[in-house]
């Protein structure tokens, strides 16, 4: 049974197009017109064994936020559709990813109950533009909007570093290597993995 999402979003803001195959090998094709952006979304298919293809347009003469935002609401919705019932998952995954001088972790339960957590990025990096082109306080919103869409708690926590490419990074990857683990088969599990009977 294949796992694969499928969305298309269309606003006066952006245009974006995400397929997403959870059980995928890494392959990963990324164009949002926001190069950092670009090098995350690589990293977080990668790193979660998802074979990704990302193709997003927007106002960046404005702005990163509305292509970064609509994009991370795009991937949430597409990995909602891909998840279908959640027979046999894992549900719950985390990780701890370290870069350098960085540690972040990463929490998630696919509990169709949307919610999330971000603490810990250093607050005098919130004026901060990465490579120019992407804000360091997008980082929260993307979470949020891929929690929220996906319908799954996420709790992602930095707990130190000092370099803002590293500490989005490692992020990123955290996440993806915990989603990686929360929608693997359970071969242990042939069901919903939840008491009530649904999630």
């Amino acid at each position: 049974m294949s796992r694969i999402g499928k969305v298309d979003r269309t606003t006066k803001e952006s245009s974006i197009s995400v397929v997403l195959d959870l059980d995928g090998t890494g392959e990963v094709e990324i164009s949002t017109g926001v190069p950092f952006y670009d090098h995350m979304l690589t990293a977080f298919g990668a790193h979660g064994s998802l074979d990704l293809k990302v193709e997003a347009s927007g106002d960046t003469h404005i702005d990163a936020h509305h292509t970064v935002e609509d994009t991370a609401i795009v991937l949430g919705q597409a990995l909602r559709q891909a998840l279908g019932d959640k027979k046999g998952i894992r549900r719950f995954g985390d990780s701890y990813i370290p870069m350098d001088e960085t540690l972040a972790h990463a929490a998630i339960d696919v509990s169709g109950r949307p919610y999330c957590v971000h603490l810990g990025e250093p607050p005098e990096f919130n004026t901060f533009t990465i490579g120019g082109n992407y804000p360091f306080v997008l980082n929260r919103h993307v979470f949020d909007s891929l929690s929220f869409h996906a319908q799954i708690a996420l709790h992602v926590r930095v707990l130190h570093g000092r370099d803002p490419h590293h500490i989005a990074e490692a992020q990123y990857k955290a996440v993806a290597r915990a989603l990686r683990a929360a929608t693997e088969p359970d071969p242990r599990a042939g069901g919903i993995p939840s008491t009530k009977g649904v999630l």
